[in-house]
């Protein structure tokens, strides 16, 4: 098929790196490697931060972004050729940027319609976001099917509109660069990969740094991979911690650079506050890391626990320790779960196994719709 593909928070494009930009770009990338021929339609970015804007401003971008691209569609010369697409992807549209072109051009020439991660949830229908939300249920009711990555988002859809039709495609990775690199653990070497930003991001730092300060007896050293604005918080909540010593901040790497670092580690340690899944923890499992991590919002989507890592609960700074410590002087059990974690996400979460459910999901609908 001709997709058409569009990610209204944040274009696989943009110059920021983001686990919403590297899933839209490996969504894109599976798209492909099944055989379809995928275009990002528009870097249009829908984002609206509060919910007391009007909104006015991003529909009337919204509406001019309509006309170009079906101006571009309607043209003799691309109508002879491609013409408009025969189907239209919108990836992870929420009350914070809702899809307002995709249903419309749809609508107007007659696309079949998906939905990739869009999420709900009835406690933001508040000023501006609540109508963005029914732009978002607008959407989800026009789809053919709409792919949910998470639990979380199935249910939410489901319990906001049960006659949306849902289907479920697990949080997925392009692992061949870290199933590349044979895992050769350092004793004692820890690492995470986050940016350093405000919000869920430095509440998951702090409570690390919490938690690791409570094992200052054991013999380890943390490597912290990512910078942001928020570095100077995250480095005082480590020195308030005890442990600003035993910290290693690396600063931004790249894919390469990553993933060999990973592979050099013992453990992986990230709390996970507010991930959606997390795909640096399918990464760092790729790459044969155990990860130690909270059994909060997404991340159980990414990790299973006891199988190829250790969860605990949401909060418990003494329980992710214990964690940590546990996992620290077990050699045979980080083997077996470091195995484990190889198996699980080249057999089960690699790009081409959801190149292989994307592809039955679309044609699935498509049949369905015809």
């Amino acid at each position: 098929m001709n997709i058409a593909f569009y990610a209204p928070l944040k274009s696989p494009d943009h110059p920021v790196p983001s686990g919403d930009r590297l899933m839209a770009r490996q969504l894109m990338a599976a798209l492909e490697l099944a055989g379809h021929r995928v275009s990002l339609v528009s870097e249009f970015r829908a984002f609206l931060s509060s919910a007391e804007d009007d909104g006015k401003g991003r529909q009337a971008m919204a509406d001019a972004e309509i006309e170009r691209i079906a101006g571009l569609w309607q043209a003799s010369d691309l109508w002879q050729t491609s013409g408009p697409p025969d189907a239209f992807i919108c990836y992870h549209p929420y009350y914070k940027a809702p899809d307002l072109i995709g249903p419309v051009l749809c609508r107007r020439f007659g696309l079949a319609y998906f939905t990739i991660e869009t999420s709900y949830s009835h406690r933001r229908n508040i000023g501006e976001w609540a109508r963005a939300q029914a732009c978002v249920l607008d959407g989800a009711r026009l789809a053919a099917a709409n792919i949910c990555i998470t639990g979380r988002d199935h249910d939410g859809l489901r319990q906001a509109a049960p006659e949306v039709r849902l289907a479920r495609l697990f949080p997925f990775i392009d692992a061949a660069p870290y199933l590349a690199l044979s895992p050769a653990a350092e004793a004692g070497r820890l690492v995470t990969v986050a940016m350093m930003r405000p919000g869920d991001k430095l509440s998951s730092y702090r409570a690390l740094a919490t938690a690791l300060g409570l094992i200052r007896d054991r013999s380890w050293r943390l490597s912290v991979i990512g910078d942001g604005p928020e570095r100077a918080a995250v480095e005082a909540a480590f020195a308030e911690a005890g442990i600003a010593e035993r910290i290693d901040f690396l600063g931004q790497k790249t894919a390469d650079e990553i993933a060999l670092l990973l592979s050099t580690a013992s453990l992986y340690v990230w709390p996970g506050h507010g991930e959606a899944y997390g795909l640096a923890y399918l990464e760092a499992q790729a790459a044969g890391l155990p990860v130690v991590a909270e059994a909060v919002a997404g991340v159980p989507e990414a990790i299973s626990d006891g199988e190829t890592g250790l969860l605990t609960a949401p909060g418990d700074a003494k329980a992710y320790a214990e964690a940590i410590a546990a996992l620290l002087g077990d050699v045979a059990r980080r083997k077996a779960l470091s195995q484990s974690a190889r198996q699980m996400i080249g057999e089960r979460r690699s790009i081409a196994a959801a190149a292989a459910q994307l592809d039955t999901i679309l044609k699935s609908a498509i049949g369905e719709r015809a």
